[in-house]
């Protein structure tokens, strides 16, 4: 989508020019986990570990719910991105966009 976004086709480009616009963003990589974009700093962050890909309805919003649930509660970047990418995880290993596990209680044991 960041590609998309700025009408290029390889991510790193996408990213430079993302970066050019704001302050703080996150990039999704799929299996390869999450970017996070802060002026001139890059910090990878690993996806979470899945036994099998079952449904990835839902992935980005959950993603984005762990990412802004992080943030809110005073996260830093990196840890809203993990959070982000536990959510996603979590919502992809089952049929449907409803998480069965309780997000919130994950969020709180990584956050403290």
């Amino acid at each position: 989508e960041v590609c998309s976004l700025f009408e290029v086709t390889d991510v790193d480009m996408a990213v430079e020019a993302l970066a050019s616009e704001v302050d703080l963003a996150f990039v999704t990589l799929g299996p390869r986990g999450s970017l996070v974009v802060s002026g001139s700093e890059r910090i990878p962050v690993a996806a979470d570990e899945l036994h099998a890909v079952v449904d990835t309805t839902g992935a980005g919003d959950l993603y984005a719910a762990g990412v802004l649930f992080g943030l809110s509660r005073g996260a830093t970047p990196d840890h809203a991105a993990r959070l982000g990418s536990i959510a996603a995880a979590e919502v992809i290993s089952h049929l449907g966009a409803r998480p069965k596990m309780d997000l919130v209680a994950v969020a709180k044991s990584i956050l403290g």
